[in-house]
């Protein structure tokens, strides 16, 4: 049997929701028998993803081994993009070929009822290989450095079946069925766990260049099995800093009991924050959720849900502290009121030091966690379009949110998978749960941000002459933290959105129609389904419920109804995410 290395399996919660495959042989194997997918391919994806390196596994055809009825089988991999917006995209052509662009469609190895083989991608397929039989083993050797697919059948290469794949793409092993009933075959996988495909044929023994995985042949050389022992986490989070939970060092809910008293010390956050958001949980009323900043200072903040101008902080928020944050009296109703539960989510930049950067045509006060991608900074606008703002991610945004600060204004949210990255494209959690109207007219950039600046229009929300601002820039991290879009299918079998890690904290936002910006967070929510929410464009109190249902998992998330405000069939949404546990420390191995 394998050596330990957590292997990937089937992903039955990502599944095409037109088949019926039956889970069986420790999420191994998928029953053509059970498949009835008409006119579309049905089929399963793993729960592996590959972006970049050599990834090997194999695949064995049992159970009657031959296409029947004028239908077809196929094996290979499927892509997650954000011009895809799901590995669960509605048109299922993701899974194994049938995409009509290579955004939307995997490679699969395809067998026709006459037993001609081919390459099956963009809906096209192409002669290669031979035919395959029933106690066959196929060998998948897929180099997403080079962008090359190599088959083997029976230990012995068939050849390069692909080149030129696209490496921009996360891919996931994949396989299914295309056309009309399928009866008679199972195929089962082999990322390193058994070798004789549970007793059905030999054992192999043989492991990949690191020592993993239990295969029938020989693994070529390079190739690594799929396991997440083989996983590297991004050279962003540096293995000397600190441990395995090191997301969790940057980014994490805290929740509270208010005291209506100076001094109220929250702690066991474990950082010092420099951003805070936070969000009175049990009650409802005129309760607004507070942004802090230390770049600004403790002083000075601003309301998620309201357009008022920057306030004096002075007597709500005291401190920014090693291990969390403390708070005075003050009002108390947003932050501290007596007996009152709250969440807050929180994010570390640098600490609170500062640096002045004028590289740009607008000078920035910055703060900046290199690491994480994330970063603060303050400015006086000059009202010229077309003017340079330094954000020192050195990583193109995928999310900002700016706001001014010397007078009334929205919070402008520009996200890159809204509207195609439209640079002049933005949002606002503020009153209306509708995304800005005025997208593509006054817009926050006059082209789309890059690695090092933004370039803002004149517009008066995000460089007015001599308005000052405070923006919150985003940029994604492998392992960390992601930002994307999806497109809503209406089903309580709802998308399965990839992000690489298991998340601590989601908002939702649909961008074609109403939709309040919607949050969960697995510190008010320890168990799936994730249902416990909160608005951050309202005031309501945090509420359960039973059609908002979403699921956390070691690499993503899922939605588990078909509300409008999360999965509105055909609905556009866009999505942020902070990881909990990268997806290579979710299991012990």
């Amino acid at each position: 049997m394998a050596s330990s290395g957590n292997f990937a399996s089937i992903n039955f919660q990502a599944q095409s929701t037109l088949s019926q495959v039956v889970p069986n042989e420790s999420n191994l194997t998928f029953n053509g028998s059970s498949l009835s997918p008409g006119n579309y391919e049905a089929g399963v994806v793993c729960d592996f993803g590959m972006k970049g390196g050599k990834w090997y596994w194999e695949t064995y055809l049992h159970g009657g081994g031959s296409p029947v009825s004028g239908r077809d089988w196929n094996v290979g991999f499927a892509p997650y993009s954000t011009a895809s917006k799901s590995v669960d995209e509605g048109t299922y052509g993701p899974f194994l070929g049938n995409g009509s662009s290579s955004t939307l469609s995997g490679y699969g190895y395809t067998q026709y009822p006459s037993g001609t083989m081919g390459i099956r991608h963009n809906n096209s397929t192409s002669a290669f290989g031979s035919a395959h039989s029933s106690g066959d083993v196929l060998g998948h050797a897929l180099d997403l450095d080079s962008g090359t697919y190599i088959i083997y059948k029976n230990g012995s290469s068939l050849g390069t079946a692909a080149t030129g794949i696209d490496t921009s793409f996360t891919y996931f092993p994949a396989g299914g069925a295309n056309g009309g009933t399928i009866s008679s075959f199972d195929v089962t996988f082999n990322f390193g766990q058994d070798s004789t495909f549970k007793g059905a044929i030999s054992a192999g023994g043989n492991a990949d260049g690191n020592g993993f995985g239990d295969f029938k042949y020989s693994v070529p050389s390079g190739y690594l099995a799929c396991c997440s022992a083989n996983l590297s986490i991004s050279s962003d989070i540096d293995p000397a800093q600190t441990d395995d939970d090191f997301p969790a060092k940057n980014f994490a809910p805290i929740l509270y009991t208010g005291t209506g008293s100076n001094g109220n010390a929250i702690t066991g956050l474990g950082f010092k924050p420099d951003l805070v958001f936070i969000q009175r949980r049990g009650a409802t009323g005129a309760y607004n959720t507070p942004i802090i900043d230390s770049n600004r200072g403790v002083t000075k903040g601003h309301f998620m849900n309201r357009q008022d101008a920057e306030g004096n902080f002075t007597n709500d928020f005291s401190s920014f502290d090693s291990d969390g944050f403390t708070l005075q009296a003050g009002s108390t109703a947003n932050i501290n009121n007596a007996s009152t539960t709250f969440v807050a989510w929180c994010w570390r930049a640098n600490e609170g030091t500062t640096t002045s950067d004028s590289s740009g045509d607008i000078t920035v006060t910055r703060q900046v966690n290199d690491a994480a991608k994330f970063s603060i900074c303050t400015w006086t606008g000059n009202g010229s379009s077309g003017s340079t703002l330094p954000h020192g991610l050195g990583a193109v945004p995928r999310m900002t949110w700016i706001k001014k600060r010397d007078a009334t204004s929205s919070t402008n949210v520009w996200h890159a998978s809204f509207n195609n990255a439209d640079p002049d494209s933005f949002g606002e959690p503020v009153g209306s749960a509708a995304w800005y109207a005025n997208q593509g007219v006054n817009g926050t950039f006059t082209t789309a941000p890059d690695a090092t600046n933004l370039t803002l229009t004149a517009y008066g929300q995000v460089n007015g002459s001599s308005n000052t601002y405070v923006g919150y820039f985003w940029a994604d991290v492998d392992g960390m933290q992601k930002f994307g879009g999806y497109k809503g299918n209406g089903n309580a079998d709802g998308p399965f959105i990839y992000t690489g890690f298991r998340p601590a904290m989601v908002f939702i936002k649909r961008t074609d129609g109403a939709g309040s910006w919607q949050c969960h967070d697995s510190k008010r929510d320890t168990n799936n389904p994730v249902n416990q929410i909160l608005l951050w464009n309202t005031t309501d109190a945090e509420f359960t419920s039973g059609t908002r249902l979403v699921d956390f998992y070691s690499n993503g998330f899922k939605l588990r109804n078909s509300n409008a405000a999360i999965n509105a069939s055909g609905g556009d949404f866009v999505y942020g995410a902070w990881a909990d546990v990268p997806f290579k420390y979710n299991n012990t191995f």
